[in-house]
């Protein structure tokens, strides 16, 4: 029976260009699993959007000396340019700037504060006198009370992942000015997340599924208490709030922007022309998956959920898949100082597969994970081209040349020929296994172990050679052969789309591998193949050197 499986992104700033560590920390995941679900015969709904409110709009914007709008349509128009390129298989990729969005997030506010789960208070807010502006929390800086990090924001560390307010920074400075604020009263509007915490306890421990990490992460919140936050700001750029009296501050950003998830289903039901057909994703025995970083993990695995418990009548987040870290060539990924690899400069000069390989096998789901230019050319040099595609294409160009471009008939299958062919089933069921526990590197590296297989099959029956004395037996080899081919080209699908729907087209199949679902899709005898190409190009290895020079230099598509 299908299941209905919702899939929510985290929504990237659009103040800057996308980066490797975005792709491998969200947003391949997601992409993988959806298109998995998907093969599956399952109802998918996967959505996200820019986020464009915050300060980390404005900042970009005062920077350029151009308005917040104009920085959001740049980089949603270059996002939806990447998510084509790279294959991100969205069913919607919107902004959190539609009157759709504006319209949810105050449904959610108006409900929350009659449910008496938002309050009204006056507190102290961080002042700049050189400014003279009250400061939003990402304008101010300052070492984190927990960990020391000298770079910690207003509302979170990104060093330890703990949330705070500006308040509990030590040695706090404006980011615009360097000056030391003050404190000023100001009036705003509260989640009262603390009334949620005995709820909260007994459900996250009842997620034994979740990641280790995730589950400890969130427990550890948890046994510290949970403190009530602000959610609105004095900022003039982001959703009004739905209240008299309020016309000048906004609805913070932290606290609009998961309303995406649930805001995004309309737009959706409504492009599709039916506007409940969100309810299927969001009810019942639908899953909701939540694919995020590491540093979002508190936002999905606490706040989000108390949101949810107060409004009342909507799913809870079934997993939060979130992933560690990306360094790049050992160091930590750096933004500001261009300490990163860039996804539109690597779109220009590479292939999408190779990248989606590499992140794959290397993906950071339990611990932080290393992007190197010289590990990205062994990768794609000794396994996709050497191991993967010189198999794809020795066996293809032989069937071509010697089979009138067609499938050979196969004669009796000895041990051998059945014990392959059972081991494609087999690695099928493997993946399936893995790819919906979303274990994505065991799933890709169980998939590329059949390919040595069948590397090890072809050199013991040697069809080449065998032509010339039994072309029964080397026919037989080859429709093996073929056969297990049409199961890598599905078990990779998730991974590798591009090259998988090109192996689908060379083997004579007719529509996409969607349609073909999750099975192995023996091809027939006398099957029409296509002239082969190679599915993946040798780098050469002059482009580490080239590559790693631009690292910290000023040849990017632009620092955050």
């Amino acid at each position: 029976m299908a299941e209905t499986i919702f899939v929510g992104v985290a929504w990237p700033y659009a103040n800057g260009p996308l980066h490797l560590g975005h792709i491998a920390g969200a947003y391949l995941p997601a992409d993988i699993f959806a298109r998995y679900h998907r093969l599956k015969g399952n109802k998918v709904l996967m959505v996200s959007g820019s986020d464009q409110h915050g300060t980390p709009i404005t900042l970009r914007a005062e920077q350029e000396k151009k308005s917040p709008q104009e920085i959001v349509n740049r980089y949603h128009k270059e996002f939806l340019d990447c998510w084509q390129k790279l294959g991100i298989s969205w069913d919607l990729f919107t902004t959190t700037g539609t009157s759709n969005h504006a319209q949810t997030a105050h449904d959610i506010f108006l409900k929350l504060l009659k449910e008496d789960y938002i309050y009204k208070d006056a507190v102290p807010q961080a002042y700049c006198p050189e400014c003279q502006r009250f400061l939003p929390d990402r304008y101010v800086e300052g070492t984190c009370p927990y960990c020391k990090f000298s770079q910690a924001r207003g509302d979170q560390c990104d060093e330890c992942g703990r949330t705070m307010n500006p308040s509990d920074l030590l040695d706090m400075r404006c980011r615009i000015c360097s000056a030391t604020p003050s404190f000023e009263v100001s009036e705003h509007f509260f989640l009262r997340l603390s009334a949620f915490e005995d709820r909260l306890k007994s459900w996250v421990r009842e997620q034994t599924h979740w990641r280790q990490n995730v589950l400890n992460f969130t427990l550890s919140f948890l046994e510290g208490g949970l403190k009530d936050r602000a959610i609105t700001r004095d900022i003039d750029w982001g959703v009004t709030v739905p209240q008299p009296g309020f016309e000048n501050k906004r609805i913070y950003v932290w606290f609009e922007a998961v309303i995406g998830y649930f805001s995004a289903r309309k737009e959706w039901a409504k492009s599709h022309g039916d506007d409940a057909a969100w309810q299927p994703f969001w009810s019942g025995d639908a899953k909701s998956y939540y694919f995020i970083g590491k540093d979002n993990i508190p936002f999905h695995t606490l706040i989000w959920p108390a949101m949810l418990m107060g409004y009342g009548g909507l799913n809870l987040p079934y997993d939060v898949p979130a992933n560690e870290f990306l360094t790049i060539e050992g160091k930590r990924l750096s933004t500001s100082r261009n300490w990163a690899v860039w996804l539109p400069d690597y779109l220009q000069r590479y292939d999408p597969d190779p990248l989606r390989y590499l992140l794959s096998v290397n993906m950071p789901e339990t611990g932080d994970a290393d992007f190197s230019w010289r590990e990205f050319l062994r990768r794609n040099n000794d396994e996709l081209v050497a191991t993967y595609g010189n198999l794809v294409h020795r066996v293809l160009t032989f069937t071509y040349r010697n089979f009138d471009g067609a499938v050979p008939a196969p004669g009796e299958l000895d041990s051998q020929d059945k014990g392959l062919l059972a081991k494609a089933q087999e690695t099928l069921q493997d993946v399936d296994r893995l790819l919906y526990g979303c274990h994505f590197k065991e799933g890709i590296k169980a998939a590329m172990v059949l390919s040595q297989e069948v590397n090890r099959y072809l050199d013991d029956k040697a069809p080449w050679k065998a032509i010339k004395q039994n072309k029964q037996a080397s026919a037989t080899a080859v429709y093996v052969a073929l056969s297990v081919l049409a199961a890598l080209k599905t078990v990779l699908y998730p991974f590798l789309p591009f090259s998988s729907e090109r192996l689908h087209k060379f083997l004579g199949f007719d529509g996409s591998i969607e349609t073909t679902g999750w099975q192995v899709q023996s091809p027939v005898p006398g099957q029409k193949l296509l002239a082969p190409e190679p599915l993946f190009h040798k780098l050469d290895d002059s482009i580490v050197a080239e590559e790693t020079s631009r690292l910290g230099s000023g040849e990017s598509s632009e620092s955050e």
